[in-house]
């Protein structure tokens, strides 16, 4: 029998990306030069970072809304600590271990007090982002470290180094999730959390991994964004950074739900909405308007989402070819009723 081919589920969003790159590219020629698509890079990998770290959580049925201010947090913590005579790699290290260290605490909180992942994150996000307000009384650090430029404003064979890293930790993150047991083990936690336990997996260990890649994700943002601008703002990342690491997730296919979903999908959706954003700011659309355009898109997703686990794409085909009066119930997997009947009479 000949093996049926299936398309890549990730085939669908590449398709709107190419279609709304065309649209604007149209609409803008500002939006074909070469120091915007660099802009839009750059100002993208930010969003790839918590987009990978939100499917995550989002693959086991969680969510995570502290990430925006984790981006705050750890910029400033990096900036704190070179100001205090690290050195910048040290500094980063330690940024993204507090970044980590919020995750786990975030997966412990849920796991162990069986709270709600809404309500836990949701706490997180107040606690992390009135923790740089308190250490600097609001007032923003300057980064004298020039060799701490390298992370944002750096470059690697004429590429960004933002999106260098991007690519890297695409690549690692996409074989811990498809080619290792523990990838596995936070699908099978996403599909049902009741039969995962019973197989043995443990839960709690799941939950805090996925949380604590999600606050080293949000870290990487937090870096990135403190090393293009060579300053940590208290206020980094209170913009629509968490909005957007949840809808480029969710329109690169990562199900709300849990369980379904890759990285590649939700770079992705992260490549989409940072294209969205950068082509309505090019051709002048208000800044009030992109959140509407932006929830439209989750909107979207979600509904498409709760259809794709209502009624699979064979299902619909079969009903749309189903002959209105033919022998719909003949086949061996779905017996008529008359059948059924006759067999029961001849036992």
């Amino acid at each position: 029998m000949a093996k049926r081919r299936r398309f890549p589920e990730e085939l669908g969003i590449g398709v709107v990306i190419v279609l709304v790159v065309a649209i604007f590219s149209l609409m803008s020629p500002t939006f074909r030069t070469v120091d915007n698509a660099n802009l839009l890079l750059l100002n993208g990998a930010v969003i790839a970072f918590l987009a990978m770290g939100q499917a995550f959580v989002l693959l086991t049925g969680g969510i995570d809304l502290s990430t925006g201010s984790n981006i705050a947090l750890t910029g400033m913590i990096a900036a704190l600590t070179m100001r205090a005579g690290l050195p910048w790699w040290l500094a980063a290290l330690a940024a993204l271990a507090v970044g980590a260290l919020v995750g786990v605490i975030n997966g412990a909180l849920i796991h162990y007090l069986k709270l709600p992942p809404f309500i836990v994150t949701f706490a997180a996000f107040g606690v992390a982002a009135s923790i740089p307000l308190i250490l600097t009384g609001a007032s923003s650090v300057n980064v004298t470290d020039p060799m701490f430029a390298v992370i944002g404003r750096g470059s690697l064979f004429g590429i960004p180094m933002p999106v260098v890293l991007v690519a890297v930790f695409v690549v690692i993150l996409t074989v811990l999730l498809r080619l290792t047991p523990t990838g596995v083990r936070i699908y099978a936690v996403g599909g049902n959390a009741e039969t995962a336990r019973l197989s043995g997996i443990a839960i709690g260990r799941v939950t805090m991994l996925v949380y604590a890649i999600s606050g080293f994700c949000a870290g990487m943002g937090g870096l990135i964004t403190t090393s293009r601008l060579m300053v940590g703002y208290p206020s980094a990342g209170s913009g629509n950074e968490l909005f957007y690491s949840i809808a480029a997730a969710v329109v690169g296919g990562v199900s709300l739900f849990g369980g379904i979903g890759s990285l590649p999908g939700a770079l992705l959706g992260a490549i989409l909405i940072a294209t969205v954003s950068n082509g309505m700011n090019v051709v002048g659309v208000q800044s009030y308007w992109q959140p509407l355009v932006i929830g439209l898109i989750i909107l979207g997703g979600v509904i498409i989402d709760t259809y794709r686990r209502q009624s699979s794409l064979s299902d619909l085909l079969r009903r749309t070819l189903r002959r209105p009066d033919g022998p719909a119930s003949s086949t061996p997997d779905s017996p008529s009723p008359a059948s059924r009947d006759t067999a029961a009479a001849r036992s």
